[in-house]
């Protein structure tokens, strides 16, 4: 493998995007692996940079394929997984891979490349401070808000399975816990 993988899981309304966004513009040799689904694109998301969009059809043909290393089927017929060109990409610019994915989907990762990879879990500094960041996004139906939550208390029960473990209570001491993990793993291997 040219590169490193470096994965990030995490419950949704733990600040994730934010770390991420964070650690993209920290000036490390990071470049983040856009996934594809099978759902419908959204008005304001562009295809090959938010997603890579594909009918259930063609998804399930690139399983088929083994195109993905790794996917999962989250809702009937809606599959999210990560392409092995996206792999490819990014190694050609000398970077290394940044992952947003689900647990399951970190875990199998991190399985298949295990001297390879970090996988991080973000944490909500409680399950109570997790309900009201989803309340107060005000993106989120009550139906919606409640699947999340019953997902969440799913993925925190995984936690304990990854490599760090970094709680979100205050966005910026998290942001730089992130950045310090992520570069010690960087720095025991080079390209």
């Amino acid at each position: 493998m040219n590169g490193k993988l470096i994965i990030f899981s995490a419950p949704s309304g733990t600040g994730k995007t934010s770390i991420i966004k964070h650690l993209l513009q920290s000036g490390l040799p990071l470049e983040f692996s856009v996934s594809a689904a099978s759902r419908q694109k959204r008005n304001e998301e562009q295809d090959g940079k938010d997603y890579y969009f594909f009918t259930p059809e063609v998804f399930k043909k690139k399983i088929h394929n083994q195109e993905f290393l790794e996917w999962e089927e989250v809702y009937p017929n809606q599959f999210y997984g990560t392409l092995f060109t996206e792999l490819d990409r990014i190694f050609a610019n000398n970077h290394h891979v940044l992952f947003d994915v689900d647990v399951v989907g970190g875990l199998n990762i991190k399985k298949k490349f295990p001297d390879d990879s970090l996988s991080i879990f973000l944490m909500p500094p409680s399950l109570e401070v997790l309900r009201e960041r989803l309340f107060f996004r005000g993106t989120e139906t009550e139906e919606s808000r409640l699947k999340r939550e019953e997902k969440a208390v799913f993925e925190l029960g995984f936690s304990k399975k990854f490599d760090a473990i970094i709680i979100n209570d205050q966005l910026q001491t998290a942001q730089e816990e992130a950045y310090q993990i992520v570069n010690a793993f960087l720095a025991l291997k080079d390209f």
